[in-house]
């Protein structure tokens, strides 16, 4: 039996069951994928050559029941490839890829079906169609534009070649960031190489020396090693998120700090994981590829599908941003410099100086350290706190499934969602734990089916949300930092969106059909939540003897929330503009650009080796490429959400309970069936101000 394909038996009826994750295996994914190709094209072929007049079912809904088995096939093994990323299952996932990528371009350019959703358009039907189909159809024909439909049989070729060739290059950008952040190892061995690393930490770099140990292809050196343990070692340092933010921060050994910042800002910049003729190759076909749509540049076409209008509305927000930022940030640098040689430090700061006197300064300044927060905040409580936060503002209850689901790890948990009902609604998983040797950084959420309604029948959602949260280590529960806090609301704001969406068309309920630039405004909005007293007093109990934070603490945290804000909007700002100038150019110097940007948003400049952009997975292997001011974009969407429940008072429950239907009706409910714009003139009931997000952070 093929999980893969047993699973897609199911499928194109009422209702899709979950992946199989536990039994499916990389030799699945061949057999997999030609099935599914040959079931998808025969499909699409049936709606082609369907010579009644178009309808919403005879288009529309086939084309979805006709897709399902695409997303329902390749959504596990992509997911896999993320979460499990094994050398057998690396490997059957590049060598299918190009079919996947083949089929893609079919579905899109497929000009039957084109001239069918313009005739629905143009058609009597049109009138009849609520906000949700039409827009349905709107963004179907854009893609299909987008996808090269009005290419002439040589620029279509050539369209092809160029996305199949970007597909494999963002994979191969992707596993060499992987292969180079896994490759680095730091084993500290003494005492004095730990100076500086509390507790908590030194459990983190056992773990990660013990979780080594255990995947390591060639274990003959390792076996003579003694088993680490947090008391006496050995530990190990790796370019993991958690791992490598905690070590900068807290390591009082400057010479090792450089080290692995170093490593860091040069990953996949060397030898076999070298990225850089790779970002030149991907700029390159990426313009070529909007030049032949008939577009400017890459940044041009890409904007066409978002909520920004065009390249100079863009650019308008993040000089706004810059100038709020600048003297204030270069302010926060010369505070830095000033308590470091307070402290004993002698010379200008370097670049691994600063996280670790900004977070001197931070404990000084607001009286607390990560060491006395983190154990206030075990992932248990958290998920707690998040969940009745969810339950005041939204209605509904999240609660952990009595039989679960098959997981693709043992630490991987499966929730049910429920309304004001008790009517499952939506359902996750949730894959909280770093393992760096298979699973990418980061934090993400992402679709395993979304929301459909078909007459009397409801296919109810379900997400994935992935984090890299340290894990427990025996008796002691895995315990957050506050940004990790955030992090967890963060993506539980994506898969809200997600789940409470109340649209039952499938291709603009919940995240399906947000322009990329709005869809971080529900995650976003999530995190201001953290600094909310009840909110956070609800959730921060001592894993040890249940005693609920300090209220000094609270107030603490939230006097330390503008810490740096303004040289960490210049951090994002850098990203964003780099992100932009390299998409809007022909033949642009990637480095030159790096100096460009660096004049304008560092107050310290970058070191002359480093390579940062050769893991800036985001622009070259992920969705963000011409769209990473989203971020910011979004960012002031999400502030000025917030600052409607501000006005009515967070402690407020009646009226906050009021907002948050209103909020859940708009935002949450409406998903991609309207444009962003007027979901948030629904909800706010005016346009967007970046006022809430200056004030939030300190800098108006």
């Amino acid at each position: 039996m093929n999980p893969l394909l047993e699973r897609s038996s199911n499928l194109l009826g009422k209702y899709s069951g979950l992946p199989m994750y536990a039994d499916i295996r990389a030799e699945h994914v061949s057999a997999a994928v030609e099935a599914m190709v040959k079931a998808v094209e025969l499909g699409i072929s049936k709606v082609e050559t369907d010579d009644r007049e178009p309808t919403w079912e005879n288009v529309i809904q086939e084309l979805n029941l006709v897709e399902d088995w695409y997303v329902h096939v390749w959504s596990p093994i992509s997911h896999l490839h993320g979460v499990k990323n094994e050398a057998d299952l690396r490997e059957a996932y590049q060598k299918a890829m190009p079919q996947v990528v083949a089929l893609g371009l079919k579905m899109g350019q497929s000009k039957p079906i084109y001239e069918k959703l313009e005739r629905l358009k143009s058609g009597p039907l049109w009138k009849t169609f609520d906000h949700g189909q039409k827009r349905s159809i709107e963004q179907r024909l854009l893609s299909a534009k987008l996808a090269g439909i009005g290419l002439d049989d040589v620029k279509k070729e050539r369209f092809n070649e160029i996305t199949t060739e970007l597909s494999q290059l963002s994979t191969d950008f992707s596993n060499n960031v992987l292969d180079s952040t896994k490759d680095f190892k730091l084993v500290l061995r003494s005492k004095a190489e730990c100076d500086g690393l509390s507790e908590s930490i030194l459990e983190m770099l056992a773990h990660s020396y013990a979780n080594s140990l255990k995947s390591a292809q060639d274990n003959s050196e390792a076996s003579s090693e003694v088993a680490a343990d947090p008391t006496n070692g050995p530990w190990l340092v790796t370019l993991d998120g958690p791992v490598f933010t905690a070590f900068m921060q807290n390591s009082t050994r400057r010479d090792l700090r450089e080290k692995v910042y170093r490593a860091f800002v040069t990953r996949a910049s060397t030898g076999k994981t070298d990225n850089t003729a790779l970002m030149t190759k991907i700029l390159k076909l990426r313009h070529e590829k909007s030049l032949i749509l008939g577009f400017k540049s890459y940044a041009e076409g890409s904007l066409a599908s978002k909520m920004a209008r065009s390249t100079e509305e863009v650019f308008s927000l993040l000089e706004t941003l810059r100038q709020a930022s600048i003297e204030p940030a270069k302010k926060e640098l010369a505070e830095i410099e000033t308590f470091a040689k307070a402290g004993g430090h002698v010379g200008p700061l370097s670049q691994w100086d600063i996280p670790f006197w900004a977070k001197r300064l931070e404990e000084k300044k607001f009286s607390f350290t990560d060491e006395v927060i983190r154990p206030y905040f075990s992932l248990e409580k958290v998920l707690t706190g998040l969940f009745e936060l969810t339950r005041k503002l939204f209605n509904v209850n999240v609660e952990l499934a009595p039989h679960g689901a098959s997981v693709w790890h043992p630490d991987v948990s499966f929730y049910r969602i429920y309304d004001e009902e008790k009517v499952h609604i939506a359902s996750f998983f949730l894959d909280p734990y770093s393992r760096p040797e298979t699973k990418r950084g980061g934090a993400w959420m992402d679709e395993v089916v979304g929301r459909r309604v078909t007459g009397k029948d409801v296919r109810i959602p379900v997400a994935h949300l992935v984090c890299n949260f340290t894990p427990p280590v025996g008796d002691k529960p895995s315990l957050l930092t506050f940004q990790e806090v955030e992090t967890m609301f963060h993506e539980f704001g994506h898969g809200l969106q997600h789940m409470l969406t109340q649209i039952g068309h499938s291709d603009v309920a919940g995240i399906s059909g947000v322009e990329w630039d709005a869809v971080e405004l529900a995650s976003q909005f999530m995190e201001n939540w953290c600094y909310h007293q009840e909110t956070l007093l609800g959730m921060a109990k001592h894993y040890k003897t249940g005693e609920t934070l300090p209220l000094d603490l609270y107030h603490k945290l939230n006097e330390a929330r503008t810490f740096r804000a303004a040289m960490l909007t210049l951090r994002q700002l850098t990203f964003g503009l780099t992100d932009m100038l390299l998409h809007s150019k022909e033949n642009v110097d990637v480095k030159a650009t790096e100096s460009e940007v660096a004049k304008l948003t560092a107050v310290i400049p970058p070191l002359a080796e480093d390579r940062s952009l050769c893991s800036f997975s985001h622009i070259f292997a992920g969705g963000y490429a011409a769209g990473y001011y989203s971020y910011k974009w979004a960012e002031v969407l999400s502030a000025d959400a917030f600052e409607a429940f501000e006005e009515v008072g967070l402690e407020n429950s009646e009226e906050v309970s009021r907002v948050g239907q209103r909020y859940r009706d708009t935002v949450l409910g409406m998903g991609g069936s309207q444009h962003p714009s007027e979901v948030f003139k629904m909800f706010r009931g005016r346009d967007p101000s970046p006022k809430a997000l200056l004030r939030h952070s300190g800098l108006a």
